[in-house]
């Protein structure tokens, strides 16, 4: 069985690529994930954000001794600007480089444009043997428009690809008005490799302290519908490598894939579940699959289920929809059915209920208050009924005695 694939320009030996994860933080988890079976690793991202907060503090921790004791500014080594924040990641990154012989992939997050540029070609340096742009950017302020986030990730992925010369992909969140046409444009602009999709972490509420507080959930195989749609659909349309990268589980998840069009499909939340060396389960699980249909290399397999090449999809996709409607509604019949069933023992016990209900002491009050007031006090929330073989109503009230 020959599961060998390429990716941007890389050849690889399986469709199998471990995505960002604490996994990669380490020499020892980088080698038990390729002991583990994957074809390439992606490292977990380098953000700019983390390094400039890391070098405030290592310049706080000079410049504030030296102001009292300027002796003190011989116990710490000398800060050149540039080396503060990634000189660890780098170092790793040419370590994990001489330590598996499979493509290690660099993974940036910037946010100025200097540092885009010049945390690339130190990770190109580094030996990366490509650079994913982890574009981790949300519009939070309304004033921003659709074109102003999609200009950036353009104008972002353009000076990255003029600063290096190793493979670029730019990973895509599926938020854009039309994550399809975004796609295009990068396509366009030269990228080798498109990772759908990226996630938000989105944040919660603890209501017992009353503060937020980060959420960070493993995706499941419900998540990979929406990636795979669009992979099916931008399958023969770009020029660029396709990467999945969320809703993997088990190895149907690989096949479901790569029938879309896939040229690789990347996973985290099963190696965190399962340890590194579950990355060999699901490929022997995915060429049993191929074993089955007859599919002898990834390339025959690859695209099959894809989106027709037609100049309607709107409607193609409203015809899916149809079929998928009616297909729910006999799929759910069962359960409609079923729950109409509870209902119907429900009735029942409702109707006790509700004749056992004594009104007389709303029915007083207004009596009482003349029938203008009927509508009005038989309304109020004040008098509630009780059961008839309660008490009589605390609220109810008396007659008046005439004078």
């Amino acid at each position: 069985m020959d599961l060998s694939t390429g990716y941007m320009g890389l050849a690889l030996r399986n469709p199998l690529v471990a995505s960002p994860s604490p996994l990669s933080h380490t020499l020892d988890g980088i080698r038990r994930l390729a002991d583990g079976g994957v074809s390439a690793i992606v490292m977990f991202s380098l953000f700019e954000e983390q390094l400039r907060e890391r070098a405030e503090r290592t310049y706080r921790l000079v410049d504030e001794p030296a102001e009292s004791f300027p002796e003190a500014l011989g116990y710490f080594p000398s800060v050149v600007d540039e080396d503060v924040g990634p000189r660890g990641y780098l170092d790793l990154l040419e370590r994990a480089v001489s330590a598996v012989d499979i493509p290690v992939i660099a993974s940036l997050n910037g946010i100025t444009p200097e540092s885009w540029t010049g945390y690339a070609r130190a990770m190109q340096d580094a030996g990366a043997a490509a650079i994913e742009l982890n574009i981790y950017y949300f519009p939070a302020d309304p004033e921003i428009s659709g074109p102003d986030v999609e200009q950036r990730h353009v104008d972002v992925f353009q000076r990255v690809k003029a600063a290096v010369t190793v493979p670029v992909a730019v990973k895509l969140k599926p938020y854009f008005s039309s994550p399809g046409a975004i796609a295009l444009r990068l396509d366009e602009a030269g990228a080798d490799g498109l990772v759908l999709f990226n996630r938000f972490l989105y944040p919660d509420i603890d209501l017992e302290r009353l503060a937020v507080r980060p959420m960070v959930d493993l995706s499941s195989p419900a998540d990979a519908r929406v990636p795979r749609t669009w992979i099916a659909l931008l399958r023969g349309k770009v020029r660029a490598s396709l990467a999945a990268t969320i809703g993997v589980e088990v190895p149907a998840d690989l096949a479901r894939y790569l029938l879309a069009g896939a040229d690789v499909v990347m996973t985290t939340s099963a190696l965190l579940r399962h340890g590194p060396r579950y990355a060999t389960e699901l490929l022997d699980g995915l060429s049993s699959w191929m074993r089955h249909k007859g599919f002898q290399t990834v390339d025959e397999l690859r695209g099959k289920l894809s989106a027709p090449d037609i100049t309607d999809h709107a409607a193609y996709e409203r015809r899916l929809r149809h079929s998928d409607a009616s297909r729910q509604r006999r799929r759910l019949r069962p359960l409609v059915n079923e729950s109409a069933a509870r209902d119907d023992d429900l009735e029942p016990a409702k109707q006790r209920r509700e004749s056992s209900v004594d009104l007389r002491p709303v029915a007083l009050v207004a009596k009482s208050r003349g029938p203008r007031h009927a509508s009005t006090v038989a309304g109020m929330p004040a008098f509630r009924p009780v059961p008839a073989t309660g008490a009589p109503h605390p609220q109810a009230a008396q007659p008046r005695q005439r004078q």
